[in-house]
């Protein structure tokens, strides 16, 4: 269980509450050691990952703390982001995007429960919705503009690029668990992790 890609889940998870406090720190450099800690977080997200396939140490505690992991990070960097900006036009996005983690979450716990499991091959959109929210919460966190790009601004419109990928993603798993959610079938397979 304590190999080093679950460790590096874990870092993560440890770095929820330092990224909080750098975020609120009255200093002028709070918004890019926020980004530092929260591409660490990304960077590690990709690498235990990668590191438990080769090294053949893919275990059922990291399979079940990995996306918790993740999922912890991007909610509390969302909240952070809405609550230092709280328009409407940031917060949707960001409902959007935590709203579908909780959908998602409970479909594969009811499926699970019934024993029933929809194969659902997203993995393709998964990996290009965790990299446009990845890099619009960077971005959003940095603020400011660098070598003359508009960051917010980029930021902003991969957020909506990533809350539209997350919807879509989320009505494949749900199409897929729909004949399971009628009680039509019991569908057999894995919902697959992004």
């Amino acid at each position: 269980m304590w190999n080093i890609p679950n460790l590096l889940t874990l870092l993560r998870i440890v770095l929820i509450p330092v990224f909080v406090l750098i975020f609120y720190l009255p200093v002028e450099w709070a918004r890019i050691g926020c980004a530092a800690v929260f591409a660490l977080a990304a960077v590690t997200d990709w690498l235990d990952g990668f590191l438990a396939r080769r090294w053949g140490q893919v275990s059922p505690f990291g399979a079940f703390l990995d996306p918790v992991a993740d999922k912890l990070m991007v909610a509390v960097a969302l909240l952070l982001l809405v609550q230092s900006e709280p328009t409407p036009w940031l917060a949707l996005p960001a409902a959007i995007i935590i709203g579908r983690e909780i959908t998602i979450s409970a479909l594969r716990e009811w499926m699970a429960a019934l024993g029933a499991r929809a194969q659902v091959a997203v993995s393709v959109i998964g990996k290009f919705k965790t990299a446009a929210q990845m890099l619009a919460i960077l971005l959003l966190i940095i603020q400011q503009d660098l070598w003359g790009l508009p960051i917010h601004t980029v930021g902003f419109v991969l957020l909506y690029i990533s809350a539209i990928l997350t919807l879509w993603s989320m009505v494949i798993y749900l199409r897929a668990a729909w004949p399971s959610l009628m009680g039509k079938v019991v569908v057999e397979g894995e919902l697959e992790k992004e």
